[in-house]
């Protein structure tokens, strides 16, 4: 009875633990999106995070008879990154990003996490922050 027990723990466990994976470490999506950048700032209670805000450009219906702008709003994991655009508020940029299926309070808010700069301003970076690239040979 014990030992079917300890079975029965392990298999919660290791379920457990590969649901929290899936939801908080598994990408779900990746892309570039570009836009002007509105703010970065590093806030929070515990957990000091980078957060963002991309303005894109067009324009969205929101409740009825209102305009809104396309807002892509993103945490940043890595300080240089974050500096950089910290650095560079208000000019055009071409983000990289992954998508999570849920936050982090150590990642940042959103599930959205920025990784690299792709160009600024049009312009491919001189310094820019390009995302590690695996070998799969």
């Amino acid at each position: 009875m014990g030992r079917f027990f300890s079975i029965v723990i392990i298999a919660l466990v290791l379920i457990g633990a590969g649901l929290f994976y899936w939801r908080f470490y598994w990408v779900f999506g990746e892309g570039v999106k570009s836009g002007e950048l509105n703010f970065v700032v590093k806030k929070g209670y515990i957990f000091k995070t980078y957060e963002g805000k991309l303005i894109q450009s067009g324009f969205r219906g929101g409740m009825a008879g209102s305009i809104q702008s396309y807002e892509f709003e993103f945490s940043v994991e890595n300080a240089q990154i974050a500096t950089t655009l910290m650095e560079n508020s208000g000019k055009q940029f071409d983000l990289h990003y992954k998508e999570y299926l849920g936050a982090l309070p150590w990642r940042g808010n959103t599930k959205y996490v920025v990784d690299s700069i792709l160009s600024m301003n049009g312009q491919p970076e001189e310094k820019s922050i390009r995302p590690k690239v695996q070998n799969t040979q």
